[in-house]
Order: C-alpha cells, then sequence, then structure tokens
C-alpha cells in the first residue's frame, strides 16, 4: 500500500514536471512521450511515467496514436478559435466580477502587477510570469469558485500553444496598456465596461497568436 501511495506520489511530480514543459513549449505538439526516455531523462520509474502521461491525457493534453504510442497533442486552427473565444467569455465575465467584489487590496495589487509588468519587456519569462499573476489575482477577486474551475480547465489546454505571446514585438506594451483599461472598470465598478475591456484584451492577444502560428508555419515551409 506504502509502495503504491509513493508510486502516485511520484507520479504527480512527473505530471507537474511535464505540465511545465509543455507550457513552455519544450515538448512540443506532435512530441512522442516514451515512457523509457521519460523516466531516464526525469530520474524515475516507469510506473510513475505512466501515472503522469495517464493524467495528461485525462486532462487532453496527450493523445495515443497508432504505432506512435502516447503523443503531445495537437490543436488545429478551429479549436484555436474556439479557445480564444471561451478564454474571452470566461475571463470577461472574471472581470465583470471583479468589478463588483475584489477589495481595495485586490485592487492595489493588481495596480502594482501591472506596473511590475510594464518593466519585463526585455524579459519574455519574467512577463510572461507577472502576466500569469495578474490574471490569476483578477481571477480571484472574481470570488466565483466554480467560474476559477472552468478558467484552469481551459487554461491547461491552452498550454498546448506553447510559449507565451508576450515575446512578440511590443506585446508587453500593449498588454500593459490594456490591463490598465480593465483596471480603469474595477476602480470604477463598472462592470460592463471591465469586461469588454477584457474581451478586447483577450482577443489582441489571439491576434498576436495568429501571428506567431502564421510565421512559424513560414519558417518550416522555407526549410
Amino acid at each position: 500500500m506504502a509502495d503504491a501511495q509513493e508510486d502516485v506520489t511520484q507520479g504527480q511530480v512527473v505530471y507537474r514536471r511535464l505540465l511545465e514543459e509543455i507550457r513552455l513549449g519544450q515538448l512540443p505538439p506532435g512530441t512522442r512521450l516514451r515512457e523509457v526516455e521519460l523516466g531516464e531523462r526525469l530520474g524515475h520509474s516507469r510506473t510513475p511515467v505512466r501515472e503522469a502521461l495517464r493524467l495528461l491525457e485525462m486532462d487532453g493534453l496527450v493523445v495515443h496514436q497508432p504505432r506512435l504510442g502516447a503523443v503531445v497533442r495537437s490543436l488545429d486552427y478551429p479549436e484555436i478559435m474556439e479557445l480564444y473565444e471561451m478564454r474571452a467569455v470566461l475571463e470577461g465575465t472574471a472581470a465583470r466580477l471583479a468589478a463588483r467584489s475584489a477589495s481595495e487590496a485586490e485592487i492595489a495589487e493588481l495596480q502594482d502587477l501591472n506596473a511590475e509588468f510594464a518593466g519585463t519587456a526585455d524579459d519574455h519569462a519574467r512577463a510572461a510570469e507577472i502576466n500569469r499573476l495578474f490574471h490569476m489575482t483578477l481571477q480571484d477577486s472574481a470570488k466565483n469558485r466554480f467560474l476559477l474551475a472552468a478558467i484552469n480547465a481551459l487554461q491547461k489546454t491552452m498550454m498546448i500553444l506553447g510559449p507565451t505571446t508576450l515575446m512578440e514585438g511590443t506585446r508587453v506594451d500593449s498588454a500593459v496598456e490594456e490591463h490598465a483599461r480593465v483596471l480603469d472598470a474595477i476602480v470604477a465598478r463598472d462592470g460592463q465596461r471591465a469586461e469588454l475591456e477584457m474581451r478586447a484584451h483577450i482577443q489582441s492577444a489571439q491576434r498576436s497568436r495568429l501571428r506567431i502560428l502564421r510565421s512559424s508555419e513560414r519558417t518550416t515551409d522555407e526549410i
């Protein structure tokens, strides 16, 4: 019984590691996930690796393909559009609820995070982390557990898309301004405007994602 519990614990460790590698683009869509190779690289036996792959499959991040086994799932164009559409709906709702429910302390934290975010244009990893904290803080301030669960589930699928869109050109500067407009609406307790501004922010991120995907496709065609 103790050994089984230990395997589950190690399986969670491997799961979180692979989840992070997918998020960072280190395991891009189509990557084969061989149990033996992953076990050797991560320093774990096949049992926790198998458990981690099962959890990733439950998340919809890994699929099994004939003759290939477990691979990181790929998203087609319609799926990407649908993901961003749902993200705009859910995070727009979070912004609307935050305008009603956010405390003064939470609003101040959001303002501080956006100010820190403004100084990360030359550090993509830091920009992504501060941006993630900004959105998480805003979502928490909406104070709706069911909405938060839906957003978390969606964000796991979006990990398949790989690295942040904040690496594109002046995207950080634009995002700072978009965050500021959302915050202005929240400070004014204007839920409708906060939702519209957040939807516009997500749509801007969607356009950046599409530009990155098109650039990647052109690069692949040229090789």
